[in-house]
């Protein structure tokens, strides 16, 4: 039963289908930019207030120098 199985896999191209590696660095890149946008749609509140007290910092600060 199983050497019918992995014949008929073979015969349909499972097996090279399954080796190819060529598209796997852009669906890498793809997920990651995914999950980074995801990240920053989360966080975007959070983040937004972080980079606005860094420059209020940077703001009053600059006025000492």
């Amino acid at each position: 039963m199983f050497v019918w199985i992995n014949t008929i896999k073979n015969y349909l191209g499972y097996k090279e289908l399954w080796n190819n590696d060529d598209g796997i660095a852009t669906v890498e890149l793809i997920l990651i930019l995914v999950v980074l946008i995801a990240v920053v749609l989360i966080f975007k509140d959070q983040i937004t207030g972080l980079v606005n007290d860094i420059f209020d910092t940077i703001t009053d600060q600059a006025g000492k120098v």
